[in-house]
């Protein structure tokens, strides 16, 4: 698989379209092992509009949902029978732990997500992952993944 996995690979990975997709590009993939994912941050972006008018600020959650958007990458293309599933049905955020965010995202930003496995198998992955912004953490968390 060549990288960087382009938005039009990545929607054929992922169910998700937009405004829900915050995958815009993989950098990096070690299968089974560690994934880096890009979401750039423009000020067009939907939830602007009412999350703290005059004072942009992309919602925490979607930065977490982001975070699991690249891990679900890293667990489906290391699970290839996965990618034969329905993709409505391919793989679903289960559990969230250890949360916490550092720093506000704001348009113009690129957040770099780095997701390692920690425990992984055909059907629940967990996973640790950190938001980068400038280099900066803006965001960690801990998740499962249900793959089916």
């Amino acid at each position: 698989m060549d990288l960087p996995l382009s938005y039009q690979e990545i929607t054929k990975i992922l169910p998700h379209r937009p405004p829900f997709l915050f995958v815009d590009m993989i950098t990096e993939l070690e299968l089974g092992e560690r994934v880096v994912g890009i979401k750039n941050v423009t000020i067009d972006e939907p939830f602007f509009g009412g999350h703290f008018p005059g004072n942009p600020i992309m919602p925490g959650v979607l930065i977490i949902e982001a975070m699991a958007q690249v891990g679900g990458i890293l667990a489906r293309l290391s699970v290839p029978e996965s990618m034969n599933l329905d993709p409505s049905k391919a793989i679903y955020f289960a559990a969230i732990d250890k949360v916490k965010f550092r720093r506000p995202v704001i348009p113009g930003n690129q957040i770099v997500f780095e997701l390692t496995a920690m425990r992984k198998g055909t059907k629940i992955w967990k996973m640790k992952g950190k938001a980068m912004v400038n280099g900066g953490l803006a965001a960690e968390a801990e998740f499962v993944a249900a793959i089916g």
